[in-house]
C-alpha cells in the first residue's frame, strides 16, 4: 500500500520479554532483525553486573537508541487497583524517588545523545475536583521541569487515564517538554476508550508511538489481554491513516510485555506491520 509511514521507523522496546542482561538483549535483537530500540534506563543503574558497558556494546553492535524509559520505585502491577495506588507520581515518596534519579537519567540520555524519555505518570483523576488531582499535577510538573533543565522531553505513556483527561492536564500545564508516548494497546488493557479516537485527540501532544495490541476486558478493574500487533482490537488501518494524514515522522516502537516467545511474537508483529508500512 502507498504510505509515507516506513518500516525504517520501527524500533523495539528493550524490555520486551524482560531480558536479563545486555547479552540477552543483543541476542534477541539479532533474532528479531531490528537495530533500533527504546532503552530501559533503570537496569543500567541498578544491575551493573548484567548491564555494565551497555552503551558501548550497543554502539559496537550498530544498535541505535531512539529514546529512554524509566519506571517508578513503588509501582505494583498486580491488579489495576494496586497500580492505581502505587503507580507513577501518585505516592509522594515515588515522586521523590524519581527526582533523586533524574541526574543519573540525564547523564545516560546525554551519553546516548537522545532527547526523549518516557514513563507512566500514574492514574490521573478524571475530575479536577478530585482531592488527588492537584497534588499529582504539581508532582508531574516538578518532574517535567527537572528534565527540562537537562534539555529533555518527558513523554507520558497513555492508558492509565482517558484521552480527554490527559489532554486537559497537558493543556493546563502547558509545559513545552511534556509530551505523549501514545500506546494504543494500553488504552484497551486499562479499558480507557477507543485507541483511534484517543489518537485523534492527543495528536498535538504526541512525540512517540508504541505499537502494542490488546483485547479489553470491558471492566476497568480487570486487566485486558495483551496480544501481538494485528491480533487484537486496535484498528491499525485507521490508526496508521491518521498518523499519515498528520505527517507523523517519529518512531514506531514495538512493545511486547508478556508471552512465552517474545522474539517470535515480535517477528510476527513485524510481518503484520509490513502490510501497512512502506519499505
Amino acid at each position: 500500500m502507498a504510505t509515507s509511514l516506513k518500516l525504517s521507523q520501527l524500533a523495539v522496546c528493550s524490555w520486551s520479554g524482560w531480558p536479563d542482561s545486555v547479552q540477552t538483549l543483543l541476542s534477541r535483537l539479532e533474532a528479531i532483525g531490528l537495530k533500533r530500540i527504546q532503552l530501559a534506563l533503570d537496569p543500567l543503574i541498578d544491575k551493573p553486573e548484567a548491564w555494565g558497558g551497555t552503551l558501548g556494546r550497543l554502539r559496537d553492535a550498530g544498535i541505535s537508541v531512539v529514546s529512554g524509559m524509566f519506571g517508578t520505585p513503588m509501582e505494583d502491577y498486580s491488579t489495576p487497583a494496586t497500580i492505581r495506588a502505587t503507580g507513577g507520581v501518585a505516592p509522594d515518596a515515588a515522586c521523590k524517588g524519581i527526582l533523586s534519579r533524574v541526574p543519573r537519567y540525564l547523564e545516560l540520555l546525554d551519553a546516548l545523545e537522545i532527547d526523549k524519555v518516557s514513563f507512566h505518570a500514574g492514574f490521573i483523576p478524571h475530575s479536577s475536583s478530585d482531592p488527588r488531582y492537584d497534588s499529582m499535577r504539581a508532582r508531574l510538573a516538578t518532574v517535567a521541569e527537572a528534565f527540562a533543565k537537562g534539555g529533555k522531553l518527558l513523554l507520558l505513556e497513555t492508558g492509565q487515564e482517558s484521552a480527554p483527561t490527559l489532554d486537559a492536564l497537558l493543556r493546563s500545564l502547558a509545559l513545552p517538554n511534556l509530551r505523549v508516548n501514545f500506546d494504543p494497546g494500553n488504552m484497551l488493557l486499562y479499558s480507557m476508550g477507543d485507541p483511534v479516537a484517543a489518537l485523534e485527540l492527543l495528536l498535538p501532544h504526541i512525540a512517540q508511538i508504541h505499537i502494542k495490541d490488546a483485547i479489553p476486558s470491558g471492566d476497568p478493574e480487570v486487566w485486558g489481554r495483551e496480544v501481538p500487533a494485528g491480533e487484537g482490537e486496535v484498528d491499525w488501518r485507521r490508526f496508521f491513516a491518521i498518523l499519515e494524514a498528520a505527517g507523523y515522522a517519529g518512531d514506531l516502537v514495538i512493545e511486547r510485555e508478556c508471552g512465552d516467545d517474545p522474539v517470535g511474537e515480535i517477528r510476527r508483529a513485524i510481518g503484520y506491520l509490513k502490510t501497512h508500512l512502506a519499505n
